[in-house]
C-alpha cells in the first residue's frame, strides 16, 4: 500500500457529487463508494475530517431566487446538508466505519453540537468525523466552512472533491479551448476570478497557509491517489 503524504485532512465533498447522475438526491452507490474510500483513508492512519454540501437538495441564495430572505434560504441550505450528513454517516456504520457527525447549528436529538477539541479527539481515534450545518452562519458557503474546519483542526490539507476534474482559465463546460491547470496560487485564482471556490474561502485557504486541492470525485478512488501525493486535479496553493 502507497505511503500517504498527508497525516490529517479536510475532504469536502460536494452535494452534487453525491447525487451521481440523477443530479439530485442520493445516490447511494456513489455514496457507498466514497465510503469504501473513506474505509481505507483510515486504514493508511489519515484522520478524515468531512464537510458536505447540500446543493443535491437546496442552494441557499441560488434557489431561494430573491423569492426567500436570504438568511432563511441559507439556513435552509445547511439544513440540506444535514440530510447528506446523515445518509453518509449510515453508510458508513453499514461499513463497519467509526464515525460521527457534529453540526454547527445544534440538534442534540440527531448528532453532536460542533467542538473544535472533541472533534480532534475523535480524529485521534480514528473516527471519521462529518461536520454538518457548513459554518453555522448565512452568506457563507460549505467551501469556506471546509476551510474554516480545517483550520480549526489543523488539516494537512482541503481535498475539493467536485464535479470538475481541477482548475481551468475559463469554463470548460462553455468554453472546448479552456486550459486546466496542474498548480496555480491563490493570488492568481482571485485575480481571475477562477470558480475553484468563493473568494472568502480561498482568501481564508491563503490566509492560513492550507492547499487545496480540486479533483473529481467521479473516480472516487482520486481520493487515494491524492493523499499518496500523486498528481491529479489542480493544487492551488502560495
Amino acid at each position: 500500500m502507497a505511503k500517504p503524504v498527508y497525516k490529517r485532512v479536510l475532504l469536502k465533498v460536494s452535494g452534487e457529487a453525491l447525487a451521481g447522475d440523477k443530479h439530485s438526491g442520493l445516490d447511494f452507490e456513489v455514496i457507498g463508494q466514497v465510503c469504501d474510500i473513506l474505509k481505507e483513508c483510515l486504514d493508511m492512519g489519515v484522520q478524515v475530517g468531512l464537510v458536505i454540501g447540500g446543493g443535491n437538495f437546496w442552494r441557499g441564495v441560488k434557489d431561494g431566487g430573491g423569492k426567500m430572505e436570504r438568511t432563511r434560504a441559507d439556513h435552509m441550505g445547511m439544513l440540506a446538508t444535514v440530510l447528506n450528513c446523515l445518509a453518509v454517516a449510515d453508510v458508513c456504520e453499514q461499513k463497519g466505519i467509526p464515525v460521527r457527525v457534529q453540526t454547527a447549528i445544534e440538534m442534540r436529538a440527531i448528532a453532536e453540537p460542533y467542538i473544535r477539541s472533541r472533534a480532534i479527539r475523535h480524529l485521534e481515534k480514528g473516527r471519521v468525523v462529518i461536520f454538518g450545518c457548513g459554518t453555522g452562519n448565512p452568506f457563507f458557503s460549505t467551501d469556506t466552512a471546509a476551510v474554516l474546519r480545517a483550520a480549526e483542526i489543523g488539516a494537512d490539507v482541503i481535498l475539493l472533491a467536485k464535479n470538475v476534474d481541477g482548475v481551468y482559465n475559463a469554463d470548460p463546460v462553455k468554453d472546448p479551448t479552456a486550459v486546466k491547470y496542474d498548480s496555480i496560487s491563490y493570488d492568481d485564482v482571485l485575480a481571475q476570478h477562477l470558480m475553484v471556490m468563493d473568494s472568502t474561502a480561498t482568501s481564508l485557504s491563503m490566509d492560513n497557509h492550507i492547499p487545496v486541492l480540486l479533483f473529481a470525485l467521479k473516480d472516487p478512488r482520486n481520493i487515494i491517489r491524492a493523499l499518496c501525493g500523486e498528481k491529479v486535479g489542480t493544487i492551488v496553493k502560495e
